[in-house]
């Protein structure tokens, strides 16, 4: 019989739905190519891009040319600009204001790598890095106050270059889904006192069936109300509310985590196009004793229909439970 979950931070409902699929393999995807014969983002086409903002370069390398590890530029095409003010208007009962903000994309590596897993682990902690570094430069712009880490890969996720790259947009508003997890985290924090993440955490361990991978400092597990099959999130165990708060050892372990988790849901699923995001805490706040950051990665396996969009509920046949034992006996390098 199909399951209803909540999800506990949003308070989502979610139908597990097992009836419909019953093998992980029903989920494997052929991958679409993204057809361009001329890539902006390979070694020696700096000159097609946007200038740099921020690159991490090998020693006497100049700005814009050849020598790069990591490089970060705006978007050639930002749904924000950075120039301007909010001025924050109405026209009757509509509120507007000036779209500004940051649009910045990270590109990974100089080589034309179509994942983060071709990369060797000193190459994802840079890009890691370099995600810290951008967050910490840009909350110091007190018109900004959100700022989204977030990677497309493959058609069916928003990818529109196959080279392995990520994006950052900063907002001058908080966006409401971030705002509806905290409301929910703050309500548990004020009726138990303690940190629903935290919580969480805690009850996976203790459980155990939804676990991909257990470290020392992060923990990889499908959700218990995952929304898409082979759902995935990846938490710091000690509570952290910045994403930018990160420091050396725990990149290094972050980084290795993420990339298996990455290895593991490519191997069982050929390659899907996914998207993976980083929920953080507002920049104008400092600490938040009931928020946690966190990676949610979302393979894009199903599509999104009528009922969907009519309710807000999510049809997963996948029960993450499932997905987790897969994912946890998938080979990984």
């Amino acid at each position: 019989m199909p399951e209803l979950r909540k999800e506990p931070v949003s308070g989502r409902w979610v139908i597990i739905a097992s009836e419909r699929s019953a093998r992980p393999t029903d989920f494997k995807s052929t991958p679409q190519p993204i057809k361009s014969n001329f890539c902006p983002f390979c070694e020696g086409n700096e000159a097609k891009t946007p200038p740099e903002i921020m690159a991490y370069r090998e020693k006497g390398t100049k700005a814009n040319t050849r020598g790069w590890r990591v490089r970060v530029v705006p978007n050639k095409f930002p749904a924000l600009q950075i120039e301007g003010e909010q001025n924050k208007r109405g026209e009757g009962i509509y509120d507007m204001m000036n779209g500004i903000g940051a649009h910045e994309v990270i590109i990974e590596s100089p080589k034309h790598v179509l994942s983060l897993t071709a990369l060797d682990n000193g190459s994802v902690e840079e890009v890691l890095w370099c995600y810290r570094d951008r967050l910490i430069d840009l909350k110091k712009d007190k018109r900004f106050v959100y700022g989204l880490l977030f990677k497309n890969v493959g058609v069916a996720a928003g990818a529109s270059l196959e080279h392995s790259h990520s994006q950052l947009i900063v907002t001058p508003i908080v966006p409401q889904q971030v705002i509806n997890e905290m409301a929910g985290a703050e309500t548990f924090y004020k009726y138990r006192g303690r940190c629903l993440f935290c919580d969480m955490i805690q009850q996976e361990i203790a459980t155990d069936s939804r676990i991909v991978i257990l470290a020392e400092n992060f923990v990889a597990f499908t959700p218990f109300a995952s929304r898409f099959p082979f759902e995935t999130w990846i938490l710091p165990r000690t509570h952290d509310s910045h994403f930018e708060n990160l420091q050396k050892l725990e990149i290094e372990e972050l980084a290795n985590v993420l990339k298996n988790t990455l290895i593991r849901l490519e191997s069982a699923l050929e390659f899907p196009p996914y998207n993976y995001i980083i929920h953080t805490t507002p920049f104008h706040i400092n600490e938040s004793e009931y928020y946690h950051w966190h990676i949610e990665i979302i393979p894009r396996v199903i599509n999104i229909a009528g009922f969907e969009w009519g309710t807000g509920f999510y049809i997963n046949p996948m029960p993450p439970e499932k997905a987790a034992k897969f994912l946890r006996n998938t080979g990984c390098a």
